[in-house]
């Protein structure tokens, strides 16, 4: 099968290439994927896990990419829930092989099934912005109607998912980003929208919870936006910085079957729209993967036409 790899941490996306490699084997509760359609994170290059195993041994060249969409061709053994033969949308585990590939082994668990109205590519640009949002705001913030949220990048992948779970939730949503952000960001559903070069970021504080994304000084400052007992949510990683008589939770998403149904009828009932910046061929993943201009949504390989 074809496949982009990666072969040398330090080489960064000069090291990554399309190869020809085995086709994976389906091991106990798993399915093998064909994959037609592929999400990759940017920062996945400098993720320990995508250069050694759980027990901290080399595993390179490895298959870069988490997102997929695409039809199970294999079931392993004990496996239940899907069948070959089924349309499915998920996440891969990032300890292995990756989704920029013709094909995936991935459990079954991280998977679920994509209707017949779902575009591939729709699907793999949902999984991972639409499970960030919904364990963000409602698992890890416990988002109530009525409350007030402030999403940084709200014109992005995740933020503009965020920004619409949050409306449809009854919030009232403040997006921020750049100057050129803000008309996407209010056509996502940002009630007002803060120019983080240009506003007063203080002057939309008094929020119930911050969603963050950026990190560093911004999710250092973010902190104070949240009014007493509030919430900061941030997936850029610990901050320093906590609530007065509040929570600062630093989160990784985790797969979720039942989330993912309840985010792809969403998308079916409209409800939810994907923030797709890029599409590319397999044979370009590599340039899609250390692009020249600045994509404002996700970038989507189609691996099949």
């Amino acid at each position: 099968m074809k496949a982009i790899v990666v072969t040398d941490q330090a080489a960064g996306t000069a090291g990554m290439k399309l190869v020809e490699r085995p086709e994976p084997q389906a091991a106990i509760n798993d399915v093998v994927v064909q994959v037609h359609a592929s999400g990759f994170t940017s920062g996945e290059l400098t993720w320990p896990s995508t250069w050694t195993d759980r027990l901290d041994r080399d595993r390179s060249p490895t298959i870069p990419g988490q997102e997929l969409a695409g039809i199970v061709t294999a079931l392993g053994y004990g496996t239940t829930g899907l069948s070959v033969g089924q349309r499915v949308f998920g996440l891969s585990d990032s300890y292995r092989s990756g989704t920029l590939a013709e094909y995936v082994a991935v459990e079954a668990r991280n998977l679920a099934p994509l209707p017949g109205d779902v575009e591939f590519s729709v699907g793999a640009a949902v999984a991972m912005p639409g499970l960030t949002a919904w364990q963000g705001l409602f698992v890890h913030g416990r988002l109530q109607a009525g409350q007030s949220v402030l999403v940084h990048g709200a014109a992005g992948a995740v933020g503009s998912m965020v920004t619409q779970l949050a409306r449809e939730a009854g919030a009232y949503v403040i997006g921020t980003g750049r100057a050129a952000d803000r008309q996407k960001a209010i056509d996502f559903g940002a009630q007002e929208f803060v120019d983080l070069e240009n506003d007063d970021l203080e002057g939309a504080g008094g929020v119930h919870l911050v969603f963050d994304v950026i990190g560093g000084e911004i999710g250092k400052r973010s902190a104070g936006l949240v009014r007493t007992g509030g919430t900061l949510v941030t997936i850029a990683g610990p901050t320093e910085a906590r609530p007065a008589d509040g929570l600062a939770i630093d989160f990784v998403l985790v797969s979720d079957r039942a989330q993912l149904g309840e985010i792809v009828q969403r998308v079916r009932d409209g409800r939810l729209r994907t923030n797709i910046g890029n599409i590319a061929p397999l044979d370009e993943a590599v340039a899609a993967f250390n692009p020249t201009r600045r994509i404002s949504g996700k970038t989507i390989i189609r691996v099949r036409p």
